[in-house]
């Protein structure tokens, strides 16, 4: 039997689901888009060997596959993408975006897929954070380490 360090994270990535909510309520994806979004992430831990440096990545990369899945299920929903108000000081979720992106004004020539697929990686990257920090507080983090270490 194989003990994947990642199938020891699933008690905490529900955990993790619900306190992430209210921050996927103030961003453009629905639930269902949001999960289709996960389905397409992978995690590792990074520096797994480094007790100190060792921290919890998300590969993204197949992400921009399922983006037109995205726009499928806005289709199916009936509608557009909930959407997404920066605030004026470029605080919020769209302003952080738009800082990844290296945007400072708003004439972005960007196609919507791009501003899509920018908002998921942020999004993600945020999730990613969060289940991090939700391992250490439960003093899970050095078994998920130790687990990703003797995986090859």
């Amino acid at each position: 039997m194989t003990d994947n360090w990642t199938d020891r994270l699933a008690g905490a990535r529900m955990q993790v689901d619900q306190q992430f909510q209210s921050t996927l309520e103030g961003s453009e994806f629905t639930n269902q888009e949001w999960g289709l979004i996960m389905t397409a992430v992978e995690f590792e831990v990074k520096d797994a060997d480094d007790p100190d440096g060792a921290h919890l990545v998300a590969d993204r990369e197949k992400i921009r596959q399922i983006i037109p899945e995205l726009d499928n299920i806005q289709r199916e929903m009936g509608g557009a993408a909930r959407p997404v108000e920066s605030a004026p000081d470029g605080s919020g979720l769209f302003g952080r975006l738009r800082q990844y992106l290296g945007f400072l004004s708003d004439d972005s020539s960007d196609t919507p897929d791009q501003e899509r697929l920018a908002a998921a990686k942020v999004l993600v990257d945020e999730y990613t954070e969060q289940l991090e920090a939700y391992l250490r507080e439960q003093g899970r983090w050095e078994e998920i380490r130790q687990a990703a270490a003797e995986q090859p």
